[in-house]
């Protein structure tokens, strides 16, 4: 019985040694740990992307044509220091990976994202109801008891250089959502109007405050609902 323990001992030993010399498993890199894997396999869960505007003048893309610094939630999981481009023509993601293959993400997955350009702009995807005919993602300006968004898209316009050729224009729409609906805005009026219970108190604090309301400058509406909702 002596002679089996030791020999089951150094079987132990010598089984522990030979599996700490392993450097690395055969399906995943060195490094990287397998929760790693299976999340670069979340974030990666999308397909190949080609570019099928480029005879059109312009670009689809929202700030800039190059990737910017951002980061996507997924299912509850906020994935950091990506390389984003927002294609605003299709409202699709797009990613560059660390191999350098650019990829659409899987839009049914994605939550939210973040992007930095000159500014963080922060993105949610809101889905299609009953109530609402507004779908995709949002640039989320304020969100509380009411929100505000804008929603960025671009449309091509034909034969719109020389007669001869497309060209890409970009729309901003803003939109509130209050009690559950969701409404666009075009003008000062619009907004108000979605507010007459607090009319009054409203226009005296648009008053003291000086505030100018324009679709231009979608967040100078920010400061009306967040008052809007103190009271």
């Amino acid at each position: 019985m002596l002679l089996m323990n030791n020999l089951m001992r150094k079987f132990f030993i010598l089984f522990s040694l030979l599996f700490l010399s392993i450097e690395c498993i055969p399906s995943v890199p060195c490094g990287v740990g397998l929760s790693d894997t299976i999340e670069s396999q979340i974030l990666n869960n999308g397909r190949a992307w080609r570019n099928l505007y480029y005879k059109i003048k312009g670009d689809q893309f929202l700030f800039s044509t190059e990737f910017l610094p951002g980061s996507v939630t997924i299912e509850g999981r906020t994935f950091n220091s990506l390389r984003l481009k927002y294609d605003i023509y299709n409202d699709e993601l797009i990613m560059i990976t660390d191999h350098g293959i650019i990829i659409q993400i899987n839009k049914e997955m994605v939550e939210s994202f973040g992007m930095v350009f000159d500014n963080f702009y922060n993105f949610k995807k809101i889905e299609a109801d009953t109530l609402n005919s507004l779908t995709g993602y949002v640039n989320v300006l304020y969100d509380g008891i009411t929100s505000l968004y804008i929603k960025y898209r671009k449309e091509i316009l034909q034969l719109a250089v020389e007669n001869k050729y497309d060209m890409f224009n970009q729309i901003n729409r803003i939109y509130v959502k209050k009690d559950g609906v969701i409404s666009r805005v075009d003008s000062k009026r619009e907004f108000l109007n979605l507010f007459k219970d607090k009319n009054q108190q409203l226009h005296a604090f648009i008053r003291s405050k000086k505030l100018k309301l324009s679709r231009k400058n979608p967040g100078s509406f920010q400061p009306v609902i967040e008052y809007y909702d103190t009271l």
